[in-house]
């Protein structure tokens, strides 16, 4: 069916004069409204004001200017149904092809510090979802659009086709603008329902929670994955709707096989931590658990210090590094078998390296800012996300996101022993890999490397002797090592564990009803300690 007329009313101008320009040369009527309408006249595009269409002014500052059945029964109207036909002609009501509608500018202005309640509220459109609604349900006979990006792909088809748009096309729009509209009705749900009302009055501007009354989410489809954790289960990798900069979400690769759920949440996990240290870094993970993580001078050290931890577990490994791979390290990390290689970048040489192992995975995630973090970043700045899920049976968890980062000078000795200068940077250095590490976590370092991991056990004694066992079968000295503790040693049996197998200092957050008994155990075997008055549990 060719247009013949468009409706254009839009808040963001961008590309629109563009638009308009390419419908008046098809011969496609222009109707609009307000500040669109006087930018087409002002650019000398024919256009008549949609209330000389209908016949009734725009009225209550513009709050009332579409919502009218001339407008709506222009949009509604099926084209293939005579009692349609007959009832638009009865009362005059005349086919409206093309709707070209983009929304109130509602979510760029509740992200504004300085916005009121009635600033959201005036900015909440009324008239543009209704008009959408229309013209997406009535796909058939009317084309849709709702973002400036879909300009030039329908002006390219009305050109090559007599001013039509294919069925496909249509209906592909009609989507996208049912999207568009559920995520528009989502911020307002989000945002109107995490008002503390009594506060917000009482403040005089608006006072929200982090958790609103209800939770409305929108995540767009990456890709259908082949199946999930078991090849029984069918699965699908879906991202935010406005991902953060340098998150997995935002993953170019580059080459090898398709990504499968567990590479998925394990590229996740390995990024996610070695994307937490500065410094040249490399994080090698199995499992979900960092099996090896280490700092180095470039890329190479830190692979092959974080390699040395466990060879054993890093085989089929998922490995990220926070700096570029150049082709030293690239050369290295071919000799293993490894699923996933991540990086911010590549050199020609490293991707020549892995060109011949076309199996691969390999994933270029840009660091935020080009690799360098704003002064006082956001988590969604730094790729983060600021709050975590969990599903459970019928409902959801939500929590915000385990973001604290630990300081030098946040730490407290607890021990008659002090902590060498060197000893505080591993234990900092330990502290930040078992937040990244399964529950129940401890973590052996030295000279800026894990020396032994122990993850997941529901003993934290059995997790600090799997964590020696693998030291041992490294071949890795645990003498004077310093150890990690994700939450606090509920006994002394921790200490002495810890001790036993040759360990120096530790650092766990404190604050069992215990504490004396452990700091004591901690005196009595020369252990210096240290707490963090915050723990890292991760289930």
């Amino acid at each position: 069916m060719t247009i013949k007329r468009a409706l254009i009313s839009v808040s963001d101008k961008t590309g629109v004069l563009e638009l308009a320009q390419s419908l008046h040369q098809l011969g496609v009527e222009l109707l609009s409204t307000g500040g669109t309408a006087k930018l087409f006249r002002d650019n000398n595009i024919p256009v008549k004001e949609v209330s000389d269409f209908t016949g009734f002014p725009e009225m209550l500052d513009g709050r009332v200017k579409t919502l009218h059945p001339k407008v709506h029964g222009g949009l509604l109207g099926r084209r293939d149904l005579p009692e349609h036909v007959a009832a638009m002609q009865q009362y005059g009501i005349e086919n409206i092809d093309l709707l070209a509608v983009n929304l109130y500018p509602f979510e760029a202005t509740v992200a504004k510090a300085n916005c009121t309640l009635e600033d959201a509220i005036e900015n909440i459109d009324i008239g543009g979802p209704a008009m959408v609604r229309s013209a997406a349900k009535n796909w058939n006979d009317v084309t849709v659009l709702t973002d400036a990006a879909q300009y030039a792909e329908v002006v390219t088809e009305l050109k090559a086709n007599n001013g039509t748009v294919s069925k496909a096309t249509r209906f592909k729009l009609s989507v996208a603008a049912f999207n568009r509209i559920a995520q528009y009705d989502a911020a307002i749900s989000n945002y109107l329902s995490a008002i503390d009302f009594a506060e917000t009055e009482s403040a005089g501007k608006p006072v929200l929670s982090q958790f609103p009354g209800q939770m409305n989410s929108n995540f767009v489809k990456v890709q259908d994955l082949r199946y999930g954790e078991n090849s029984h289960q069918q699965a699908a990798f879906y991202r935010d709707l406005y991902p953060a900069p340098g998150s997995l979400a935002t993953a170019q690769q580059l080459q090898g096989k398709e990504l499968s759920y567990n590479n998925i949440a394990d590229a996740d996990a390995a990024w996610e931590a070695v994307k937490s240290f500065t410094g040249p870094a490399c994080v090698i993970v199995k499992h979900a658990n960092p099996c090896g993580v280490a700092l180095g001078v470039n890329a190479l050290e830190a692979y092959s210090k974080a390699f040395k931890t466990d060879p054993t577990s890093a085989f089929g490994g998922i490995i990220a590094f926070n700096t570029m791979l150049d082709g030293a390290a690239a050369e290295a990390v071919s000799k293993q078998f490894v699923e996933v290689l991540i990086a911010p970048d590549f050199t020609p040489e490293a991707l020549a390296i892995f060109t011949a192992k076309a199996n691969v995975r390999v994933l270029k995630i840009a660091l935020p800012q080009g690799g360098a973090l704003p002064s006082n970043p956001s988590a969604w700045e730094q790729g983060r996300n600021a709050v975590d899920s969990k599903r459970v049976g019928s409902g959801i968890l939500l929590q915000s996101a385990d973001n604290h980062d630990m300081q030098l000078a946040d730490l407290k000795v607890v021990t008659k022993l002090q902590p060498s200068p060197q000893q505080m940077q591993d234990l900092l250095f330990a502290w930040n890999v078992a937040k990244y590490v399964k529950s129940n976590a401890i973590v052996f370092c030295g000279n800026g490397m894990t020396l032994g991991v122990g993850a997941g056990q529901m003993s934290r004694v059995d997790s600090t002797k799997i964590a020696a066992i693998k030291a041992q079968n490294a071949g890795l000295s645990l003498q004077g090592s310093v150890v990690a503790s994700d939450a606090f040693f509920p006994f002394r049996d921790g200490v002495d564990v810890l001790a036993d197998a040759g360990a120096s200092c530790v650092i766990h957050p404190g604050g069992s009803m215990r504490d004396e008994e452990v700091i004591a155990a901690a005196d009595e075997r020369g252990l210096a300690m240290v707490v963090t008055g915050i723990r890292h549990f991760r289930h």
